[in-house]
């Protein structure tokens, strides 16, 4: 499963891909309003950070398909054509995936709960699929299901489309669809994060490090033997 952020902290997502193998990042309307600069402005240096080689997702705002199809190409022209442009999955949203898809744009059909919309989203070629997982909790529902229904509908029917899941509280949820086979994950940094922070996982290397210190030499390490 490839790992990206759902962040725009370009401190924090240095600090992620310097540690992590991070495949790209993902945007919204509402994380680049946490930082308050010019969207624009913050997307351009996002895009430059990932790099050509990895993904990045951006999500249109209007609600309207004429709308949606305009920022979709105002996005590839400044970002791009290799940058997926995010469209909501709403009856406007589909129209708006079937003309961009046709005339050779990335898609990502976002904001989806149920997976139906992700059915729609595939059948009007988008080639991403992004379901809302702690969302769909919230609503009552099982987040984790349901995107376990939507790979099986993408596996079903043979389709080349793939889930990029959303929306994580907590490690679990991305263990359990990284052991389903779920394409991609996007992450905020703390998610992320606590793949590793376990007081045992600290623990056993300290007593590695502090044992070997025992016979080498405080401070010592192989390199230095």
């Amino acid at each position: 499963m490839r790992l990206l952020i759902d962040d725009a902290n370009i401190e924090e997502i240095r600090r992620l891909m310097d540690l992590y193998p991070i495949s790209g990042g993902t945007t919204n309307p509402s994380i680049l309003a946490k930082y308050g600069d010019d969207p624009w402005t913050l997307l351009k240096k996002l895009r430059t950070l990932y790099g050509e080689e990895r993904d990045f997702h951006v999500q249109t705002i209007a609600m309207d398909a004429d709308g949606m199809i305009g920022e979709g190409r105002h996005i590839a022209e400044v970002l791009g054509k290799n940058t997926f442009v995010k469209i909501p999955c709403i009856p406007e949203g589909f129209k708006a995936m079937k003309t961009l898809s046709k005339e050779g744009y990335r898609i990502t059909g976002t904001c989806i709960y149920t997976p139906l919309q992700a059915y729609l989203a595939i059948e009007s070629g988008a080639q991403y699929v992004a379901p809302y997982v702690d969302r769909i909790d919230n609503m009552g529902y099982d987040g984790v299901e349901v995107v376990k229904i939507i790979q099986d509908i993408i596996d079903n029917n043979g389709y080349e489309a793939k889930v990029l899941a959303a929306s994580f509280k907590n490690s679990q949820q991305v263990l359990e669809l990284c052991a389903y086979g779920i394409d991609s994950a996007t992450c905020v940094p703390s998610v992320i994060d606590n793949f590793t922070n376990s007081a045992a996982i600290l623990a056993a290397v300290e007593k590695f490090r502090s044992d070997f210190e025992k016979t080498a030499g405080q401070g010592k390490t192989m390199a230095e033997l």
